[in-house]
């Protein structure tokens, strides 16, 4: 596959997710800077974690302005497969690729530590090789990371298979003690209606290395990969 990488100013896992992609995947990557209006005839895009334009007015809402983002949109609108971790997850909501809001963290604080997430719905190109079940360990690191969606939006994901993933405990365990930053409904991660546009808090790529001792955010990758076999 060849992923195209956004790099906004302030992104700053651009690179760890790149090294992800190219060097342990073994996947061609191009890196795509926020002023370009050509995505280079990509297969998947990706939009990484970071503080964009310094998350100054709100995590993602300037951003999502970038002239890249117009061909993101179309990418995704015409059914390409689109991820956004963490700061790219908040702008694929303000972009609308993806519905509800993401607030800041129930404490009011930055929260940087090692999360459990299970999967909800297993039939997406992102899921479809995780064990049933298995609570995977990926690590968060955001101060806005609250996700929020009115009663009606929330059903309708419900409905649609949308939530993706939930904060649980080691055990798989669901429950507001495993909940970090108080996201409504334990959610983790989310798609869209037609399953190709996905975004999430928890950064995979930073769970990916065995040199980590640590690879459960592997197989998220590798799901997308199966999908395009």
């Amino acid at each position: 596959m060849k992923f195209g990488v956004v790099i906004f100013p302030g992104s700053n896992c651009d690179h760890d997710m790149i090294y992800v992609l190219r060097d342990i995947l073994k996947q061609d990557v191009v890196e795509l800077w926020h002023k370009e209006k050509s995505i280079k005839k990509v297969d998947a895009i990706v939009l990484p974690g970071g503080f964009s334009y310094g998350d100054y007015l709100r995590s993602g809402a300037i951003a999502r302005f970038s002239p890249v983002m117009e061909k993101v949109v179309s990418f995704a609108e015409s059914g390409g497969l689109v991820f956004g971790v963490c700061n790219g997850f908040q702008i694929l909501c303000e972009s609308h690729l993806l519905p509800g809001a993401l607030l800041a963290n129930t404490n009011q604080k930055f929260i940087c530590k090692n999360t459990y997430i299970k999967a909800e719905n297993y039939n997406t190109a992102f899921t479809s090789l995780i064990p049933k079940e298995k609570a995977l360990k990926i690590p968060i690191a955001h101060g806005e990371g609250r996700y929020f969606a009115d009663s009606a939006t929330l059903k309708d994901m419900r409905l649609n298979g949308q939530i993706l993933f939930r904060y649980c405990d080691e055990r798989s365990t669901i429950s507001s003690e495993a909940n970090p930053n108080g996201s409504l409904d334990n959610i983790a991660g989310i798609c869209n209606k037609e399953k190709n546009v996905f975004g999430m808090m928890p950064h995979p790529e930073r769970a990916s290395d065995n040199e980590l001792f640590n690879n459960d955010g592997r197989i998220i990758f590798e799901s997308v990969l199966k999908s395009f076999n």
